[in-house]
């Protein structure tokens, strides 16, 4: 399979999902604003989505993906699905205990994870209502990966990266038409993730069936392919989601300071998402098989150049990414959620935080790449160390930022770029310091093009832009239509200019290892 196509597939997948989750928080800000109760919401969605991220899309595949490639390459059908039923049946087990606790125990889960919000009785409880209808998404979600990773090692790869779109559409359902049938308005967010959760999980059993690989319960937790994952599991969720353990940690932070704190910093993020989910999720999602497949074959040279394949379209990609968010961070944050309840002093402080944000985008997307140099190896000990050195690190700098400065929310989205950027440093410096990754030649000439056609874009971008003051007075259409041909103007310029020094696509097509 070519791999650049491969990226494309998924790529375009999760732009649909990205561009559906727009329409989402659009809705949500207009309709409800930056408030006590989207502050509530985010904290109660962030608890199950955060545990989404650190065990079902982080942890888990990146510990399962190598040991089921392993299986299918070196051992035979039968003992493949057995793995996959063994997995998928003490995952179940678990997710329920662990689902069946977490409502239980929601209001515990509140005071941790918001404690400010305990003297505030209405913010309390309304949080504690809407987590104990969110968390059971845990348990869908994590099925859904299970499947996702599934699909994913037999290069089903268009279909998990559909899969987000059903909690978009679940959510944009829900706010526009049963919103005014809830005594609490924001309580209709909390059915739309649960049901989210639902569909997800439904939407890929059929094309598990097409490949003959639906898991069936079978309770053998002693299995050695099922023991291995989980030794692989719990260290990697230190090593994978550490700027998720940030935002947590983040959000603690943001319940001191001034109420919509919280809301401007989710709405920065769900713009640093974006490019997150669209380059470095679906460059996570592909490499990580092909690099167990050429670790399985002991292939160093295709491992390697997978690698720096990888590397240099997250450059390529990422970089003029960062660079537009943070030119364009006002025009943005104008043009999706300046509506409604979202006033022009929640545009000011949401600008500054994903101005902030946008420092570490580059940093955020590379550790998607270069951690699964580690995983597809089955090494959980290098990128652990490098985690929680990381996470001390991001947290001193919240510390400094939150006591120290004025930047106060801004400082905390700050924080987390530059802990991302301090981990992809440390991932990289390790890949190249045990000589597991060698770079082609040319990368300093790269860079060099790299950063001409940066700047020619950044200059192109800042003056077309105008004043971002004007976008304030523009209507819905002419934002949109601005908008688009600042994006598109962008990328014409950094492309044409790629081009001019030499950069063809054809040098970036990639087979998949087999």
């Amino acid at each position: 399979m070519n791999l650049l196509k491969a990226l494309a597939t998924v790529g375009s997948m999760t732009f649909i999902s990205r561009i559906l989750g727009f329409v989402r928080d659009t809705l949500i800000a207009r309709i409800f604003g930056a408030g006590l109760m989207t502050d509530a919401f985010f904290v109660a969605f962030k608890i199950p989505n955060l545990l989404r991220r650190l065990f079902a899309e982080g942890a888990f595949s990146q510990a399962f993906v190598p040991v089921l490639s392993e299986y299918k390459n070196q051992r035979r059908v039968d003992e493949t699905h057995a793995l996959i039923n063994n997995v998928g049946s003490l995952l179940v087990v678990a997710l329920l205990v662990v689902t069946f606790l977490g409502v239980i125990a929601a209001p515990v889960i509140v005071a941790i994870s918001a404690p400010n919000y305990v003297g505030q009785a209405d913010k309390f409880n309304i949080t504690v209502d809407l987590l104990r209808i969110t968390f059971p998404y845990i348990f869908f979600i994590s099925m859904a990966s299970l499947a996702g990773a599934v699909l994913n090692s037999y290069q089903r790869f268009f279909v998990q990266a559909f899969t987000p779109v059903w909690l978009n559409v679940s959510f944009i359902i829900a706010a526009l038409f049963f919103a005014k049938y809830f005594e609490r308005p924001i309580m209709v967010l909390a059915w739309a993730v649960f049901v989210g959760g639902v569909l997800q999980l439904a939407y890929q059993i059929p094309y598990l069936l097409k490949i003959g690989f639906i898991p069936r319960f079978k309770w053998n937790p002693k299995d050695a392919g099922a023991r291995r994952i989980l030794r692989l599991m719990g260290p990697a969720i230190f090593g994978v989601s550490i700027a998720q353990i940030s935002l947590l940690i983040n959000t603690v932070f943001a319940t001191f300071l001034v109420t919509g704190s919280v809301s401007w910093l989710y709405y920065a993020d769900r713009l640093m998402e974006f490019p997150t989910g669209i380059l470095g999720v679906a460059l996570g999602t592909i490499l990580l098989p092909s690099l167990s497949k050429s670790v399985a074959n002991k292939d160093s040279a295709e491992y390697s150049k997978l690698m720096d394949w990888g590397l240099r379209l997250t450059f390529i990609l990422a970089a003029p990414a960062a660079v537009a968010l943070g030119v364009l961070a006002a025009p943005l944050v104008i043009c999706l959620f300046h509506y409604g309840k979202f006033n022009a002093h929640d545009v000011l402080m949401t600008q500054q935080a994903l101005m902030a944000y946008s420092l570490g985008l580059l940093g955020l997307i590379l550790v998607k790449v270069l951690a699964p140099g580690f995983y597809a190896r089955q090494n959980i000990k290098t990128p652990v160390k490098i985690a929680i050195f990381t996470l001390v690190s991001t947290q001193l700098l919240n510390l400094i930022f939150y006591w120290f400065t004025d930047l106060k929310h801004a400082g905390l989205a700050l924080s987390i770029g530059l802990g991302a950027c301090l981990n992809a440093g440390l991932l990289f410096y390790h890949l190249r310091k045990a000589q597991l990754f060698i770079p082609k030649l040319g990368w300093v000439s790269f860079m060099l093009k790299l950063t001409i056609a940066l700047v020619t874009m950044g200059l192109v971008l800042y003056f077309a832009a105008g004043n971002s003051k004007n976008w304030l007075q523009f209507n819905l259409l002419h934002r949109l239509v601005y908008m688009g041909g600042l994006v598109s103007l962008g990328a014409v310029s950094y492309f044409a200019c790629l081009y001019l020094l030499g950069f063809r696509l054809a040098d970036f097509k990639l087979k998949a290892a087999h």
